[in-house]
Formats: C-alpha cells, sequence, structure tokens
C-alpha cells in the first residue's frame, strides 16, 4: 500500500511543526531510525502506530550500550525490558511511554513474545569489549538483532508465515551489517570494534590508524569483504521477498534502502570515512516510490 503523494507525505511529516503532532513513538522512530520510519508509510493507517511502537522499542534496547558507563549496568537495563515484556504477556504491562502502545499491538496483533527475547538478547552482546571472533559470528549477531523486529512488523500486517519471514533472516542480516559497516568511524571513536577479529588479521587492519580515524588499505579490504557477503544476504533475501506479496512489502523494503548504502559504500572505494558514505541518501523516499509500485524491496 503506497500513501498518495508520498514524496510530498514526507515531506509535511520532516517539517518540525508536522513531526510533533506524532505520537511518542512516531517521534522516536522518525528522529532517531528515519529509514524504518519511512518504510512505515507504505502500511496501512491502522497498523502504523504498532509499527512505530515496535521500531521505538528497538531504539531503546538498541541504545543500551551508549547510555550506560558499565556492562552491569547494561545489563539490568536489558532486564528491565525482558520484565517488561513479560508483564504485557501476563496483562499486566507498566506505565511507559513505549510499554503501553507495545502492549496494545501485541494484544491486538497477536505477536510472538520469542521474536522479542530474541532482539533483547542480542543486544547482551555490544556489552562485549571484545570483537566477534569470525564473520559468521558477525552474520549471527547481524541476524539476532535484526531479523526479529522485521517478522514482528509482518505479524503486525497480519502475515504470520511464509516467503516475508523466510526474507527476514537474510534482509535482516543484511541490513544490520550495513548498519555495523557505515558505524565504523562512530564506534572507532569509542574504541569499539565489530570488524571480526579474523576478516582483521587476514587483511592486516591497522587498529591505530582505524582509531585515529584513518583509512586505509587493510581496513578497505575489511570493508569490502563484509560489504561482499551483505550483499550475498541481500540478493539472497529479495529473490525470497518477490513471493511474498505487496501486503509484506513495508518492512521489507529496508532491502532498497540497503542496496544504496551498498552501492555508496562501493563508489567510495569502501572508505566508510567518505561522506557519500555517511551522508544519509537524500533520494531515499523517491527509490521507496518506485520500488513500492513495482511491487518489489
Amino acid at each position: 500500500m503506497v500513501p498518495a503523494n508520498f514524496p510530498s507525505t514526507e515531506h509535511r511529516i520532516l517539517s518540525s511543526s508536522a513531526a510533533q503532532r506524532l505520537s511518542y513513538c512516531g517521534r522516536q522512530a522518525y528522529e532517531h531510525d528515519r529509514d524504518r520510519f519511512l518504510t512505515t508509510l507504505f502500511s496501512p493507517a491502522d497498523r502504523r502506530e504498532a509499527l512505530f511502537a515496535l521500531i521505538a522499542f528497538n531504539i531503546e534496547i538498541a541504545k543500551t550500550r551508549e547510555v550506560v558507563s558499565e556492562a552491569l549496568l547494561g545489563q539490568i537495563r536489558l532486564q528491565w525490558w525482558r520484565d517488561a515484556i513479560g508483564e504485557i504477556y501476563d496483562g499486566t504491562p507498566r506505565r511507559h511511554e513505549v510499554i503501553a502502545p507495545l502492549a496494545e499491538a501485541v494484544e491486538r496483533w497477536h505477536l510472538d513474545r520469542a521474536h522479542f527475547d530474541t532482539l533483547i538478547d542480542a543486544r547482551e552482546d555490544d556489552l562485549s569489549e571484545t570483537a566477534p571472533p569470525t564473520l559468521e559470528a558477525l552474520e549471527d549477531y547481524c541476524a539476532r538483532s535484526s531479523a526479529p523486529l522485521i517478522r514482528l512488523q509482518l505479524q503486525t500486517l497480519g502475515i504470520a508465515e511464509g516467503p516475508a519471514h523466510e526474507a527476514a533472516e537474510p534482509l535482516g542480516t543484511a541490513w544490520a551489517m550495513t548498519g555495523l559497516i557505515r558505524a565504523v568511524p562512530f564506534h572507532a571513536r569509542q574504541r569499539r570494534v565489530y570488524l571480526p577479529t579474523a576478516v582483521v588479521e587476514e587483511v592486516a587492519v591497522e587498529m591505530g590508524e582505524l582509531f585515529e580515524l584513518r583509512p586505509h588499505a587493510g581496513l578497505a579490504k575489511a570493508i569490502e569483504h563484509l560489504v561482499e557477503r551483505a550483499r550475498e544476504h541481500l540478493d539472497a533475501g529479495r529473490r525470497t521477498a518477490r513471493q511474498a506479496g505487496r501486503a509484506a512489502l513495508p518492512p521489507l523494503m529496508l532491502a532498497t534502502l540497503c542496496d544504496g548504502y551498498l552501492k555508496a559504500i562501493e563508489r567510495s572505494n569502501f572508505d566508510v570515512f567518505s561522506a557519500r558514505v555517511q551522508t544519509p541518501d537524500r533520494l531515499r523516499q523517491w527509490r521507496l516510490l518506485w520500488r513500492s509500485l513495482r511491487g518489489r524491496c
């Protein structure tokens, strides 16, 4: 489903006055996860608040590492969310600006609790000071921290199983990997590394250069390797998604944006410090509209 005059609709939403009229969860999505916010605009109007609540929940758990000073505090924060989700399913949700609409979404659209638990558990990996040992470990983290959210969004749209859910894992993996690639400079400033240790050693990434935010050949080679794997996941997910139908399109349309970001990295010769890589795609609403009109993600 495509909103009428989507680009102009987005323009109105992006104005400060219109943004203030969004619900709390809608504002959180708009301010902190603009890509998913845009894809949500393609969903039926009666599902958007539930989708915004899911995005806001994901924002809350995803920022855990950034808002705590030590791992133990992060674990306490994630346990708070585990307990809160449990209370939703017990029918006694606590008072909270995200929990209330999330509880309504769970009850109305019969969302699977296991997906929430997987998302929360995945965020414990962010509290580790150790980089993923292998590319496979990174891919596993990306799948667990992204695919369940897509599946929850699909359930909100009334899609309980089928090709769309099968596409969720490769598309979610590709999306999370692409996000981590683009976030290399952000994490380097914090002296955090998500580049797999095996890849770092294989292509001789100079960690001192990385932490000084300087591009170099080893880093570019590592990024190229990750981009190749992300694109493999993206292509696999897109092939499966072709059988999913238009109703499943909104959450799967992250594939369109993922493809654009990967192309920007490739065109920048795998320099993650490039402005082209770090600048959001200004044409993304048009790309989404065009792909949606073709019924493709």
